[in-house]
């Protein structure tokens, strides 16, 4: 049953109005226990930031959808539980650095259980494969956005530009409580960016950024649509292609380097961008453009507007020439951030500042 137009505005309003009222709070929250993310050599900002931004972001993102949705249907139940699971190892995570093969071991039990729930890719047509396929795709996606959350407002500039044309794949496919919920995320990373464009004032950290990209993931899995496997694979190619692009020159370029694909680095697209000469506005303007044009050409994709093997070999063609470009660009590896050598001392001092400020 079709959601009525007022609930969805209303709730992408309430989104909009939480997000305002609580990242000040949890800003303060984050530097009084010391939630901190600190200057380092592998990192690109250069002063002591807050998290917590990502703890606003769920909450301004599922309050106001679990208020209006009324379905009885259990994916969106099982898809937001899960959610809110992975919203909470993030933070966990940001609390204290957990191994990288628990959180793992968690994503990949989260992935399996939406995929049994009736999460699903349909991409092969036979029922093993595709749950693989699924639990692999939520994975590899999640951890990509996470990934893109390096530089002063770009997951949540991406974010917004991928969650609206999946609202609309949403509502295409009857599902318009995944809609709304898509909409008030959107709603919450745009109020976000207000506190996280450069200079930002509080980071997302992984309790944001992992639970922006199961989200996200989940949703392309459920709603993809296109007549064909090829259609689907080019709409959830085109849906990711910032992030996929993103991650695949960061996987390129450590590999190139003999450096772990674990290791941080000022290695990522927005990164290399900075580097060119691209300014701060400039940079989420183009990460914008970026996402929305290739969400634009999914929705043309699903209307058979474009063939989805010529979108897919386009989508695949663009990737690898962005990445073979961005790599010509230095990765500023071993290069300390302007502030790095800054004392403990005098960034707690700092933080302690801030607080009282």
């Amino acid at each position: 049953m079709p959601l009525p137009a007022t609930g969805t505005v209303l709730a992408t309003l309430a989104a909009l109005l939480l997000i305002a009222v609580l990242v000040e709070p949890a800003r303060r929250v984050a530097l009084h226990y010391g939630l901190t993310d600190r200057p380092a050599p592998h990192k690109a900002h250069h002063q002591v930031t807050p998290y917590l931004g990502g703890a606003a972001i769920v909450v301004a993102t599922l309050v106001p959808t679990v208020a209006v949705i009324e379905t009885t249907g259990y994916r969106i139940w099982l898809v937001l539980g899960a959610a809110l699971c992975i919203a909470l190892l993030g933070l966990v995570d940001d609390a204290r650095t957990l191994r990288p093969s628990t959180r793992m071991a968690v994503e990949a039990l989260l992935a399996t259980v939406v995929a049994l729930g009736g999460v699903r890719l349909h991409l092969v047509g036979q029922e093993q494969v595709d749950l693989a396929l699924t639990v692999g795709w939520i994975i590899v996606v999640t951890n990509s956005f996470n990934l893109l959350d390096n530089t002063d407002g770009a997951l949540a500039t991406v974010a917004c530009a991928t969650a609206v044309p999946l609202a609309v794949f949403a509502v295409v496919a009857g599902m318009p409580e995944l809609a709304l919920l898509l909409l008030c995320l959107a709603a919450a990373c745009t109020g976000f960016l207000l506190h996280n464009a450069a200079p930002a004032r509080i980071f997302m950290g992984d309790s944001g950024s992992l639970f922006i990209g199961f989200l996200i993931a989940t949703s392309a899995a459920m709603v993809a649509p296109g007549r064909a496997p090829v259609d689907r694979a080019s709409i959830l190619l085109l849906i990711v292609f910032v992030a996929a692009t993103d991650t695949g020159l960061v996987l390129v370029s450590r590999q190139l380097a003999g450096r772990s694909w674990l290791q941080g680095g000022t290695d990522h697209v927005a990164h290399r961008l900075k580097r060119a000469g691209v300014g701060p506005h400039a940079l989420l303007g183009t990460l914008f453009l970026g996402a929305s044009t290739a969400g634009l050409v999914a929705v043309l994709v699903s209307a058979s507007v474009v063939p989805g093997s010529t979108a897919l070999l386009g989508t695949l063609g663009a990737a690898v020439l962005l990445v073979t470009l961005l790599s010509q660009v230095p990765a500023g590896y071993g290069q300390p951030a302007r502030h790095a050598r800054r004392s403990a001392t005098t960034a707690a001092r700092q933080a302690s500042d801030t607080v009282r400020g």
